[in-house]
């Protein structure tokens, strides 16, 4: 089973997050051979961390939960809330096998909070700049409460477009980068 999981940043939590970072590596290490996509947002002026993406592949919710709650940062308290559903990797593939490569370019968290007000998302005829797409389901994995994607796009309105317009209650646009342990 596919999660996702959002880790949001409490404000001023920065100096706890670095002095936590190779703990939260350390911990991330256990999950690789299951992570389908990861990595930190930020703020604004590109360089505050504003949270932390990981898109997983584990046996179920409990596994889901624990995972998210047991990080780390999570535990000490650099996190104020989490974001943990069901997900399907429309993709099939890892944000390492993303033909566009680790770095170049501005990326992007989209987040369609709500469910989309049609059929539910498709990915779009245009797959080049995907790095992840999917649809966040409910805990039963059948119902869509909205959609989480990962892209390269020239700005925040243009990875915002890869929604269609009006068919979520909030859409939401992160800065976004490749997350691991820095090679």
């Amino acid at each position: 089973m596919e999660f996702f999981c959002y880790h949001r940043d409490r404000s001023g939590s920065g100096a706890l997050r670095d002095e936590l970072i190779e703990e939260h590596w350390s911990y991330m290490d256990r999950y690789a051979a299951e992570m389908i996509a990861r990595g930190p947002t930020f703020a604004a002026d590109g360089v505050t961390a504003s949270g932390s993406v990981h898109i997983v592949d584990l046996p179920d919710p409990a596994a889901a939960r624990a995972f998210a709650f047991d990080e780390p940062n999570y535990q000490a308290g650099v996190y104020r809330d989490v974001l943990v559903r069901r997900w399907r990797n429309l993709l099939g593939r890892t944000m390492w096998e993303f033909p566009g490569g680790r770095t170049g370019g501005n990326r992007y968290l989209v987040l369609g909070l709500g469910p989309e007000r049609d059929a539910g998302p498709a990915v779009p005829s245009d797959r080049g700049e995907l790095i992840a797409y999917g649809p966040l389901l409910s805990d039963d994995g059948v119902t869509p409460v909205g959609t989480a994607v990962l892209l390269r796009a020239p700005d925040p309105d243009a990875a915002r477009a890869i929604l269609s317009p009006n068919a979520y209650a909030d859409v939401e646009v992160h800065d976004w980068q490749f997350g691991g342990r820095p090679t």
